[in-house]
């Protein structure tokens, strides 16, 4: 008997993954095919050719080598999709400066559910992480994003909802019960203990997340771990066996504190698994 594929997030009749042509995005290329394949989406797959000054003095032929390999690389992944059985796939090279925008402009025209963005690797992470496309991309999205490293695969078995109890993280927490109901994850809610936040505020805030899960059957246990907030995401991530995290952002008016190394920067730049970043707005 055949089993129909689950489609373990809500609302995805569009998906928009964006790709820098390298390694880097194929995580991110993987997993937009299987969620479309499963949620039977429509998939828009966009990358970015940035407009250089230099090509005005060293001559348009360079800029035609790679604008032609940037149309041969959708090619092959227009390819994939066909061969996945994907009903809708349409690519696009867009071009100018400011990567970010030019997505984010494709996301709103063309009312995606999802971007989907791939990360590069930890060498200087940090360094790097400042004021790069993903981070903007966050910060200006109009609906949720997946950031998925190369190597990560998403099987919702057990999903890490971090929450500080505002409510970006409680709309996280419901997108992320809304995936263990479909799916029959087991749901990991954390919130972490420092000099700002008390453990018995840390326990509210789980114990929110708990309660919203248990209304609807999913399992769920709690962690309020004492630490730096990344580093016990990542670390309880890592022990329990996590292919999903889920958190809030505060949305571009947050922008600043997004970019300039906040939690959700860390995480999403040092996690193993991929990373689904919530806007209040999109829950």
């Amino acid at each position: 008997m055949n089993v129909e594929p689950v489609c373990p997030i809500s609302k995805l009749d569009k998906i928009l993954v964006t790709t820098d042509r390298s390694s880097f995005s194929e995580g991110a290329i993987r997993e937009a095919l299987n969620l479309s394949n499963k949620c039977n989406s429509r998939l828009y797959v966009v990358s970015v050719l940035e407009s250089n000054p230099d090509y005005e003095t060293i001559g348009a032929s360079i800029y035609e080598k790679e604008k032609r390999q940037a149309a041969q690389y959708l090619e092959t992944i227009q390819a994939r999709a066909v061969k996945e059985g994907i009903s809708f796939c349409e690519t696009k090279l867009l071009f100018g400066q400011d990567p970010y925008r030019l997505i984010v402009k494709e996301a709103g025209e063309k009312i995606v559910d999802l971007i989907i963005i791939g990360r590069r690797g930890r060498s200087g992470i940090m360094k790097m992480l400042m004021g790069s496309v993903t981070a903007k991309v966050i910060g200006h999205a109009p609906c949720k994003v997946l950031v998925v490293p190369r190597a990560a695969r998403i099987e919702c078995r057990n999903i890490l909802v971090a929450t500080d109890g505002s409510k970006h993280s409680l709309a996280a927490a419901e997108d992320a019960v809304g995936i263990a109901t479909r799916y029959g994850s087991n749901i990991i809610a954390v919130s972490v203990r420092n000099l700002e936040i008390e453990a018995t505020e840390a326990e509210a805030h789980v114990n929110a997340v708990a309660d919203m899960a248990r209304k609807v059957n999913v399992p769920v246990s709690t962690e309020t771990p004492i630490g730096r907030a990344h580093a016990a995401i990542i670390e309880l991530a890592g022990g329990r066996g996590v292919d999903l995290i889920v958190m809030g952002a505060h949305g571009k008016t947050d922008l600043r504190h997004l970019v300039m190394g906040s939690t959700a920067e860390r995480v999403i730049g040092l996690a193993n698994c991929a990373v689904m970043v919530v806007p209040a707005s999109a829950a």
